[in-house]
């Protein structure tokens, strides 16, 4: 499994790259936010950890721009511990954030937890469909009708995935991150931004044809909109 790892600290760069290699993984590494997108055009990495203090283009442009393109997993690993910092990092579609300094231990458990997220992904060329609204989980597309709405992230997907499979019911938050995250992997403040990126993506269609209801205090529920004939 190949990592790609983004510091423009060279000592940190080495630390990192070791405790990956030590761990099983094949590591590849840049210095800056160009040479990132360079590396991870070329090299298709299975995983990238960003560090967002980056030369020539920062780490949160570097996430936008491959979120635009692919849903390679994402591990931010940054000095930049502030709550608005680590909620615009998860917005911009970061699979995870880790603050440093940090353990090496917590780094490999990190990264061991989003790649069993992203290999638990549905098989190819499932869809689900709901009325006019259809999840491609395969692509991590989504479609009203024969129009495609929007492209989705990995966690995206599956959280709309389990809001779908339960329309017009509410689902309790607990039960959404257990299988958004997996048991421990993540917590209500993640969920409620994943909500928030995901509202934004499918609000941004002029038709609205689904609308996540949120449920203070208990959850969130899908409540898809029908089609006019």
């Amino acid at each position: 499994m190949k990592v790609l790892v983004v510091d423009d600290d060279l000592a940190l760069a080495d630390v990192v790259t070791f405790t990956l290699r030590r761990a099983g993984y094949d590591v590849i590494v840049a210095h800056d936010g160009i040479a990132a997108l360079d590396r991870w055009k070329n090299e298709s990495p299975d995983l990238i950890v960003l560090d967002l203090n980056l030369p020539k283009m920062d780490g949160l442009s570097v996430c936008r721009q491959i979120r635009v393109q692919d849903n390679t997993p994402i591990i931010i690993l940054s000095v930049r511990g502030e709550e608005d910092d680590i909620v615009t990092g998860l917005k911009l579609g970061a699979d995870d954030y880790i603050v440093k300094p940090f353990s090496p231990r917590q780094l490999i458990a990190r990264a061991e937890a989003v790649m069993r997220r992203v290999s638990d992904a549905p098989p190819a060329l499932e869809k689900l469909t709901i009325g006019d609204l259809t999840l491609d989980r395969s692509r991590f597309q989504l479609f009203y009708g024969e129009e495609m709405i929007t492209r989705l992230t990995t966690l995206e997907c599956r959280l709309l995935e389990v809001l779908m499979l339960n329309r017009d019911q509410v689902v309790l938050a607990d039960y959404l991150i257990d299988r958004v995250w997996g048991p421990g992997g993540g917590d209500k403040s993640m969920l409620k931004q994943l909500v928030y990126r995901l509202r934004r993506r499918m609000e941004a269609h002029p038709v609205k044809p689904a609308n996540i209801e949120t449920v203070p205090g208990v959850g969130y529920s899908l409540v898809i909109a029908i089609k006019n004939k």
